[in-house]
């Protein structure tokens, strides 16, 4: 973003203050010589003399940015009420930036705007310092607020087509546009989350990354903010902006130490949010590709999953409730060290089971699934069952192993239904009697 404004709209800036001309003979009475006449209304500016201009042409002529603020200070000190102190500003804050000292370019850029309100060099600046300078004091609040709406109601005017800078192409001109009002709502949303206002800092930055989508530090803070606001419903959209600020890479992400100390933070928010990290690699996947979530985008909390659990469950024991009965015993019997001193000897509910392995007087049954030993029926007198049968069972409760589990019972073949039926006994046959002997 700083990229595209210093190529076009700074330059030409620059451009506009070194090409000042210099004094005719008499300064003071005559505009200079190839000087452009002040529009109507507008006070003539002209050199105190010979010397301030030669001070002044030396200073853009000098390519050392620290002997360059030397020769300013020297134009400051010796000509305090120039004709040419926004010149003088905007040189300042040249060298300032050039020099890297963010603070002074912030003064420089107070200064232009106490003479040139609307300039969108200053306007520029102020914006890109006030997050980035981190200072939260009311007076530094104030400034930025100032500076980014300034800057969104300069924007049609200052990208006008008939302000193109020559040599500027219309996508790179349009380009200039759109990062300065994304940067505008960055430094928006930024004072808006310090001063606690998530609703109208949500907004900016949305409106940042829908202009600059390579942005990861704005989405660390979109992230923050959601979080901050302490509100479950919206916690999905938070862990969203978190895995963007972690997993995007390209032009304009967090540094890749920044993006580990994030991408750390999002694993502890995300499993405790969301139970484990089960989706958590595609959701960085998905963030990576767009700065945005999707409108349907939803990750399930724990409380939702334990709802759809016992939802599920519910819904499982209504449709089954003999393998809920069987269920509910089983973990009683497993959980609690008393329930099987209280259930030892008495008629179980009733209870629905496979039969896995048969013996005449005794049939071994899976309850919870159609494989698993868990109950064992005990006959006084033999029964009959093919292996695979489903039996529904009531029966007394004998004995109970805990590992391998293992409840025994004794049953009376009245009731359990789904047995095979058990032949009758075939009465023996009469002797047969020896024909009498036929008389001669």
């Amino acid at each position: 973003m700083l990229g595209s404004f210093k190529k076009i709209v700074g330059a030409a800036a620059v451009a506009s203050i070194v090409s000042l001309p210099a004094p005719a003979q008499d300064a003071q009475a005559q505009p200079a010589q190839g000087q452009a006449q002040p529009a109507a209304g507008a006070a003539q500016k002209n050199w105190k003399d010979r010397a301030e201009y030669d001070l002044y042409d030396s200073i853009t002529k000098e390519a050392t940015p620290a002997k360059r603020l030397e020769l300013l200070n020297q134009w400051k000190e010796k000509y305090a009420t120039t004709d040419f102190k926004l010149e003088r500003e905007l040189l300042y804050l040249d060298t300032y930036q050039k020099l890297g000292q963010a603070p002074k370019i912030l003064e420089a850029a107070k200064n232009i705007i106490a003479i040139d309100p609307q300039n969108l060099t200053a306007l520029y600046w102020m914006a890109y310092l006030t997050p980035s300078l981190n200072n939260s004091s009311p007076e530094a609040l104030d400034l930025g607020d100032k500076a980014g709406n300034a800057l969104l109601g300069a924007l049609n005017t200052a990208f006008a087509p008939d302000k193109k800078p020559a040599g500027t192409s219309d996508d790179q001109w349009k380009k200039a546009r759109t990062d300065m009002e994304a940067l505008a709502h960055k430094d928006l949303g930024w004072v808006a989350m310090i001063r606690k206002n998530g609703t109208a800092a949500q907004d900016h930055f949305s409106k940042s990354l829908q202009l600059n989508p390579n942005a990861g530090e704005v989405s660390y803070w979109m992230g923050q903010v959601i979080v901050s606001e302490k509100k479950p419903e919206t916690y999905s959209n938070a862990l969203y902006h978190f895995a963007r600020a972690a997993a995007y890479d390209g032009p304009g992400a967090l540094p890749p130490e920044g993006r580990k100390q994030v991408d750390d933070y999002l694993m502890k928010a995300y499993t405790g949010f969301h139970g484990d990290s089960s989706g958590l690699n595609e959701l960085k996947t998905q963030a990576k590709t767009a700065p945005l979530p999707p409108a349907a985008f939803h990750v399930r909390s724990v409380r939702e999953i334990g709802e759809e659990k016992l939802k599920a469950e519910e819904e499982f024991n209504k449709n089954n409730p003999l393998l809920a009965t069987w269920k509910n015993l089983k973990s009683g019997l497993t959980g609690d060290p008393n329930y099987w001193s209280q259930a030892k000897d008495a008629k179980m509910p009733k209870l629905k089971g496979t039969v896995i392995s048969a013996k005449p007087k005794e049939l071994v049954l899976a309850l919870s699934d159609q494989t698993t030993p868990e109950v064992t029926l005990q006959f006084e007198n033999p029964v009959k069952a093919e292996t695979g049968a489903v039996l529904e069972f009531e029966a007394v409760a004998k004995d109970f192993q805990k590992e391998p589990f293992m409840l025994t019972m004794e049953a009376e073949k009245e009731d359990v239904t789904g047995l095979s039926a058990t032949p009758a006994a075939k009465k023996p046959a009469a002797a047969k009697r020896k024909p009498a002997p036929r008389k001669r």
